[in-house]
């Protein structure tokens, strides 16, 4: 069984998100560690792609997008020039991540930088190439690039909270189980019904109800743990769980 820390997490996922945005944010801009780098870099990894959305929905073109996604870590965050002017005592990680990006976009891009890809900043390790794919795939809307990245910033840490969830069912030897049951989580859609699950797992179709109910508590307190990563202080969760519910809702 693996241990869990005071969020509810094990401790093998707790490495990935080991403290909240904004202290991670902070460490790689007063250090050059290489630990304070990777901690920045995976959370870039986990929230590149509604920057994209953002940028496709504003009317840059696919390979614009990408270029200005690459730029924007390439050029900010490995460079650290992000950090310039930084007071994260107060608001949302996702609100400073996009404007951090407008601000680039507005005062320092140039047109004709499209085809250096990247020029000679450090090269940031992105699925750029993935990106259209996933925009491609977004239903049809009519919402601003705005609401389009608080959505897509939505969705991409719905997605972590699963796959930290799916990763504490595999250490406690339940994959399968999650595999049966992750379709009942809000958000999903089952086509299947209790008692089909029950089938399937061999159980009763109360003891399927109850592993579900489970579940989705699970679910909850590991949402609530990652969005405490996302605020500035407790206090904000509250509201910014609200904020990403109306968001999805759209």
């Amino acid at each position: 069984m693996a241990t869990a820390n005071s969020d509810n997490q094990p401790t093998a996922v707790r490495g990935r998100f080991a403290s909240t945005h904004w202290s991670v944010v902070l460490a790689a801009a007063r250090t050059a560690s290489p630990e304070a780098a990777a901690a920045m870099e995976k959370l870039c990894q986990a929230y590149w792609y509604p920057l994209y959305a953002y940028l496709r929905r504003s009317g840059h073109a696919t390979h614009a997008a990408q270029d200005l996604t690459q730029e924007f870590f390439a050029r900010r965050i490995v460079t650290r020039r992000i950090f310039q002017g930084m007071q994260p005592t107060e608001g949302r990680f996702r609100s400073w991540l996009l404007t951090s990006l407008q601000n680039m976009v507005r005062n320092e891009w140039q047109k004709e930088q499209a085809a250096k890809r990247g020029g000679a900043h450090p090269h940031f390790p992105l699925d750029i190439e993935s990106a259209e794919g996933r925009y491609a795939a977004e239903p049809a809307h009519d919402l601003t690039p705005e609401k389009l990245y608080d959505r897509s910033y939505a969705i991409e840490l719905l997605n972590l909270v699963a796959d930290q969830i799916r990763e504490k069912y595999r250490q406690d030897g339940k994959a399968d189980l999650f595999l049966e049951l992750k379709t009942f989580l809000p958000g999903e859609h089952s086509a299947r019904s209790h008692a089909e699950v029950a089938t399937r797992l061999g159980k009763s179709e109360d003891a399927v109800k109850m592993a579900i109910s489970r579940l989705r508590q699970e679910y909850g307190r590991f949402l609530r743990a990652q969005v405490k990563r996302i605020v500035s202080s407790p206090g904000e969760v509250e509201d910014e769980l609200r904020c990403l519910r109306a968001v999805l809702e759209d």
